[in-house]
């Protein structure tokens, strides 16, 4: 049993908990890897919960179906990508009137959406990297005299660094926009970032601990997320105090800004400046033995199942 546990009181007011996870976008694997961790958590701390694949291991299952037909009293979501992540899901709940974990509908959709994300940012003047919306008709050359060499191509909705690519040239900025456009009918091109990668969670409102991200690749990419073991995470981030205290407070206007509540994580990259430049922010983010917001509570003092029942515990003051 894990030195966490919560009360009989808490047991009862939980109720029964769902934890959803799996689902049937390009990072299923990735969510069940999340959700079997989060479904592991909660079960070690006392909660009454158990996993619901959404979709079923052949996705021929019917996802509404399942959620109605199901006896739960809330839900933990730990779906990644379209189809969880996106508002979707969170609106089956709001229509089955079920207290779900994170950001509503609209901030879950607006995180999926990069574009849109950036467009509002922009408009709060909130710092983010100039970009280039991208077609079959877009000429590669003006996307390079607009943004300079390189830039980031992404797919607007996918997650997990999922077809993001470097195009350092008109011919590979081709393939990476062909590469993208697989994937989603929204692709972008970014302004290369030249400097530190950071992330920095967010829980009830406060920032945890600030991460660096260092990686051989040329960017931190599905690889060095997921599977590379030579990714480093560093609390020494070499940010002064007040650079620190300056990206927490820009994390926590971003995610209040999109209208995120709950939990998340956003990702921030410094220009060739120093300046700091708002990436995307994250609604459901990964909780894989990988991943970075439980990274960030343990050196906050917060184990992982202290963290999971701490997001859960969030449901019950809707």
């Amino acid at each position: 049993m894990s030195e966490y546990t919560i009360s009989p009181q808490e047991v009862e007011q939980f109720g029964r908990v769902a934890v959803i996870y799996g689902g049937l976008s390009s990072e299923r694997t990735i969510s069940l890897k999340s959700g079997s961790a989060v479904l592991a958590g909660l079960q070690r701390a006392g909660v009454n919960a158990f996993g619901i694949d959404l979709g079923g291991e052949d996705g021929q299952e019917n996802p509404f179906i399942q959620l109605a037909d199901a006896e739960f009293d809330r839900a933990f979501l730990i779906l990644h990508g379209p189809g969880g992540e996106d508002g979707t899901l969170q609106g089956a709940l709001e229509l089955l009137g079920k207290p779900y974990t994170g950001s509503g509908v609209a901030a879950s959709a607006l995180g999926m959406d990069k574009v849109r994300c950036k467009q509002l940012w922009a408009g709060a003047g909130l710092p983010t990297p100039d970009y280039v919306i991208m077609n079959e008709a877009t000429d590669p050359e003006q996307v390079g005299a607009q943004l300079g060499w390189p830039v980031f191509v992404k797919p607007a909705h996918e997650g997990s660094s999922i077809g993001i690519t470097k195009a350092e040239n008109v011919a590979s900025l081709r393939a990476a926009y062909q590469a993208a456009a697989a994937l989603d009918d929204l692709v972008l091109a970014e302004r290369w970032m030249s400097g530190a990668e950071f992330t920095v969670g967010v829980l009830a409102g406060e920032a945890l601990p600030v991460i660096k991200l260092e990686t051989p690749h040329d960017f931190y990419d599905f690889n060095a997320k997921y599977e590379a073991d030579d990714t480093r995470y560093e609390f020494k981030h070499g940010l002064t105090d007040v650079e620190e205290a300056t990206l927490k407070q820009l994390v926590v206007d971003a995610f209040n800004v999109a209208g995120c509540s709950g939990w998340g994580r956003v990702d921030v990259m410094q220009d060739g400046d120093g300046q700091f430049q708002l990436l995307e922010v994250n609604t459901a983010p990964g909780m894989t033995d990988h991943s970075l917001v439980p990274m960030a509570a343990a050196q906050h003092g917060i184990s992982f199942e202290q963290l999971v029942v701490d997001i859960l515990r969030q449901t019950l003051n809707g």
